[in-house]
């Protein structure tokens, strides 16, 4: 995958925030510091880590902090070493405990060097966290699996209240936005996982500004739909560094707003659509407006 330096275009109003500190967020830092472990939020660049670590709510990353692939968006570092933490899980519940979440949103880096893609990692992790916090939910932003179903299968006899997995961008763009991913693939799985378990439902994002047009965003949300998934996130994407994938276009808030419309219009039962909207922000509250 070739990707092309450009200086970056400059970012518009709406996409200008404060960056809120405080006790809160100081606190978050050091029980994840403390605890040797690992947030989306941090490794991916998030523009919400702030506001969400002032909130006493993280994202927490399994598996370690290498990916196997080399998405062009994605700021997490690649390269696993191949070792697996057997006291992550662990670790993640008694941290969450002490935060005194509620709702916990657990994803990863895409492990394709281990057999099972770490199904059984995520699987400890939501039992641990069960174990832990009384009356917790658990959603999981799962990597495909290289397509495994006895890896899903395990995922889904945890029982995880949310199982999210996102399409990420339309088809035409994979080859350069998720290069060892496959659109179909993704779309397998979602299908899979409403098919065996009808009791939890699935979730799916997309990132729009990486140069995909409305009837592509259309086929995309038709598709999901077509496989069960009745949950969804739209964002903007926003180039983490200057080896990354450009900006193709800012999209503003009132064409979100739009897009919502659409997708509630077309079949989805909840929808998050902004600026910096993604996968894993404020999830609790998309979860309870199914309630």
């Amino acid at each position: 995958m070739k990707i092309t330096t450009q200086k970056r275009q400059p970012k518009p109003a709406w996409l200008r925030k404060r960056l809120p500190t405080g006790p809160a967020y100081e606190n978050v830092r050091a029980m994840i510091k403390k605890g040797a472990l690992h947030t989306v939020c941090q490794e991916a660049k998030c523009p919400n880590q702030w506001e969400c670590f002032s909130h006493k709510t993280a994202t927490f990353l399994i598996l370690g902090d290498r990916c196997t692939r080399t998405c062009g968006f994605c700021a997490v570092t690649h390269g696993p070493d191949g070792s697996l933490d057997r006291e992550e899980p662990q670790r993640v519940a008694e941290a969450a405990a002490a935060l005194e979440l509620q709702y916990v949103v657990v994803t990863s880096v895409t492990r394709d060097d281990l057999p099972d893609g770490g199904a059984a990692v995520f699987a400890d992790t939501i039992t641990q966290l069960r174990r832990r916090i009384r009356n917790v939910k658990v959603e999981v932003l799962i990597p495909d699996f290289g397509g495994s179903r006895s890896a899903l299968e395990d995922v889904l006899a945890a029982k995880p209240d949310v199982l999210n997995h996102n399409l990420e961008t339309v088809s035409r763009l994979y080859p350069t936005v998720r290069p060892e991913a496959v659109y179909a693939r993704s779309l397998q799985l979602l299908e899979t996982a409403a098919r065996l378990a009808p009791s939890i439902p699935t979730k799916s994002g997309l990132m729009l500004g990486l140069g995909e047009n409305e009837d592509e965003i259309e086929r995309a949300l038709s598709d999901l739909l077509t496989v069960g998934c009745k949950m969804l996130t739209l964002g903007q994407y926003l180039q983490p560094t200057k080896a990354h994938l450009p900006v193709q276009a800012y999209i503003e808030p009132e064409q979100f707003d739009r897009w919502k419309k659409r997708a509630l219009a077309a079949g989805f039962e909840q929808v998050a659509s902004g600026p910096f909207v993604r996968s894993s922000y404020q999830a609790h509250t998309l979860y309870a407006e199914r309630e």
